[in-house]
């Protein structure tokens, strides 16, 4: 009876020990992928954000009409919008606002290369701990490295951009005659600074929402390099 009992319990060992390999073989090979290869899969992430997302912003209306990065008033203007809808210029109001998601557009176009430059050249010093974060970690990482960076590089963009789809104009007769209303203060808001900001902010956002998918969708990994790294995170 004692040698069944035996023989029962290295059979089940066996089996144990076979299923547990089993198990172990069918895990990512985390060894063989490198923090350099890592660092690599997720610098293509973002290249693919400003591809495939950031790219939606230069095209007309891609600020204007993406709730998700659609340039607003900052909250000091929103007395402006306010008292010119109040007197019967609402569509002088849109137009303001519209100019600075025009002006928006306008710059990220021209602006792009050096998004992708500011990728290429960023150094992922804990890929690992990246790649197995949130949703959008590698965005975050990036925002943090380069947001003052790219902010200094973006800013005459802007500037340029406001001139060149007239923002500039249509800014100084809404401000012009809001300030000629009677018993208002006058302003006189930095719009470029403001502008930058959030469409830096709406660039970031735009690769998140890329970074994201790659994570959660495996049809969106469409290199092997994405493959071979992401799925570590699965």
């Amino acid at each position: 009876m004692i040698k069944r009992i035996f023989a029962l319990l290295i059979i089940f060992s066996l089996t144990a020990c076979a299923e547990l390999q089993d198990v172990i073989n069918k895990l990512p090979e985390s060894d063989e992928i490198s923090n350099a290869d890592m660092a690599a899969g997720l610098r293509q992430a973002l290249d693919f954000g400003i591809d495939k997302q950031v790219t939606k912003l230069t095209q007309k209306d891609g600020f204007y009409k993406n709730e998700l990065v659609k340039i607003l008033l900052p909250e000091e203007l929103q007395k402006v919008d306010d008292a010119l809808r109040a007197v019967g210029l609402s569509s002088l109001a849109d137009s303001g606002i519209k100019a600075l998601n025009r002006a928006a557009e306008d710059a990220v176009m021209e602006a792009t290369p050096i998004f992708v430059n500011a990728v290429k050249d960023i150094t992922f010093n804990d890929a690992k701990n990246i790649l197995l974060g949130e949703d959008d970690a590698a965005t975050e990482y990036l925002t943090l490295k380069t947001q003052t960076q790219l902010y200094n590089k973006f800013k005459p963009v802007i500037n340029n951009s406001f001139s060149k789809v007239g923002a500039d104009q249509i800014w100084t007769n809404l401000i012009t005659k809001y300030n000629n209303l009677p018993l208002t203060n006058d302003v006189n808001p930095d719009l470029t600074d403001y502008v930058t900001s959030e469409a830096l902010e709406g660039v970031y956002t735009m690769i998140a929402v890329e970074e994201k998918e790659i994570r959660n969708k495996v049809s969106s990994r469409t290199t092997d390099l994405l493959k071979k790294v992401f799925a570590l995170q699965d």
